[in-house]
């Protein structure tokens, strides 16, 4: 990719979008956000991810696209009974999501804030997002964002941005607070 190109990044959150929008415009790309995520649950904390973002987004001077979809229950049904596995399904429905808008609207790539936590599954989201993007025709841009997760979280407590205490599913949420990770 050549520099000063258009590109599309998905983003689950605020905090987690600090870094990752700090190191590609560093890297000379002219980032877009994209905020699809099915699997927040219950609906306040989608809300507040949304507006968290779009919060630092403005202070940022990030133009953010949040999808006018919340379809919960379609992830629900994707991904019941599916255990440890459902993050792959979720990961490829954000991912996918995310591919298609980027290649309709003409940009250059697309990539995921979900590259910066040391809390998902990393391989896998790198996996999912070649093989979409080559599904689709537009190339996933990979980066190992973890080394700016730190920094990150001290930028938005600094900023005093909303950060979650799980990645944002029912299942996830489960795990957290029951202790059965």
């Amino acid at each position: 990719m050549s520099e000063k190109e258009k590109i599309l990044l998905h983003n689950c959150c605020g905090p987690c979008t600090i870094y990752p929008l700090k190191a590609l415009r560093e890297e000379g790309f002219e980032v877009y956000g994209f905020f699809f995520n099915p699997n927040i649950h219950p609906y306040r904390e989608y809300l507040r991810r949304r507006d968290t973002l779009l919060q630092y987004a403005e202070m940022q001077n990030f133009p953010v696209e949040v999808s006018s979809e919340y379809p919960f229950q379609d992830f629900l049904k994707a991904v019941s009974g599916q255990g440890k596995e459902r993050c792959r399904t979720c990961y490829s429905l954000r991912l996918a999501k995310t591919a298609k808008r980027a290649k309709e609207q003409g940009y250059a790539g697309f990539s995921s804030t979900l590259l910066v936590s040391p809390f998902q599954d990393h391989a896998l989201i790198a996996e999912l997002g070649e093989k979409i993007g080559e599904k689709e025709g537009i190339p996933f841009i990979y980066r190992d964002f973890r080394e700016g997760y730190k920094s990150a979280v001290g930028r938005a407590k600094q900023l005093q941005l909303y950060r979650q205490p799980y990645c944002g599913c029912i299942f996830s949420e489960y795990e957290r607070f029951s202790g059965e990770r």
